[in-house]
C-alpha cells in the first residue's frame, strides 16, 4: 500500500455507513418536507392577507417592505435586506414598484455619499397608515379562526426557525439545529 493510500485510509471514517443516509425518491413523502409544508403555509397565509391589502393598493410583501423601512428609518438596501432575512437583489425587485408608485424613494447616503439610502415618502407612510387598518383585520380574523394562543405559538415557532442556522450561515453544517439559535 502506497504512503498516499495509508494517509487516505487514516482519515477515512471507520464505518462505511453514511452519516446522513442519501433517501431515495420512493422514500420521499411531500406530507413530511419541512420546506414544501411552510412554502404552502406562507401561499396560504400570504393569500389571505393579500385580499385584506387589496383594496389599499398593496401587497403583503410590499406591506413588509414598507413598514419594516418606516421602523427602521432610512437605511441601505442591504440593511433592509438583512432585516427582512431576504436576498438583495429579491428585495431589489421588490422596492420597484414601491419606487415607481413613489412610495418609497432612494436617495444618496447621508454619511456615505456613495451609498444609496431607501425613504417611505409621505404618500408611502400615508398609504402605510390605510394598509395598517386592513392589516389588523387580517390578524384578527387569522387569530379568530386559528387561535390566539396558537397564533402566538406560530409566531414564536416561526421567529425560532427564522434565527436559527439554515442555509448559507450555517457554514456547510448539516447538523445545525434550532437550540443553537
Amino acid at each position: 500500500m502506497s504512503v498516499y493510500a495509508l494517509a487516505l485510509r487514516a482519515y477515512a471514517p471507520m464505518s462505511c455507513e453514511e452519516p446522513f443516509p442519501m433517501a431515495t425518491a420512493s422514500d420521499f413523502r411531500p406530507e413530511d418536507c419541512n420546506c414544501l409544508s411552510l412554502r404552502q403555509a406562507t401561499r396560504h397565509v400570504t393569500q389571505f392577507y393579500d385580499r385584506f391589502l387589496m383594496p389599499a393598493g398593496l401587497r403583503t410583501t410590499q406591506f413588509s417592505i414598507l413598514s419594516k423601512l418606516q421602523r427602521m428609518g432610512p437605511t441601505s438596501i442591504n440593511a433592509l435586506a438583512e432585516a427582512m432575512v431576504m436576498d438583495r437583489t429579491t428585495l431589489g425587485r421588490n422596492i420597484q414598484p414601491l419606487d415607481r408608485e413613489c412610495l418609497i424613494a432612494v436617495r444618496q447616503g447621508r454619511t456615505d455619499r456613495r451609498s444609496k439610502e431607501l425613504h417611505v415618502t409621505d404618500k408611502g407612510a400615508a398609504l402605510l397608515e390605510d394598509a395598517t387598518k386592513a392589516r389588523a383585520e387580517a390578524q384578527a380574523r387569522f387569530e379568530a379562526i386559528f387561535g390566539g394562543e396558537r397564533s402566538s405559538n406560530l409566531r414564536a415557532l416561526l421567529r425560532a426557525v427564522t434565527a436559527s442556522e439554515f442555509g448559507p450561515m450555517a457554514e456547510g453544517r448539516p447538523d445545525a439545529t434550532l437550540e443553537e439559535g
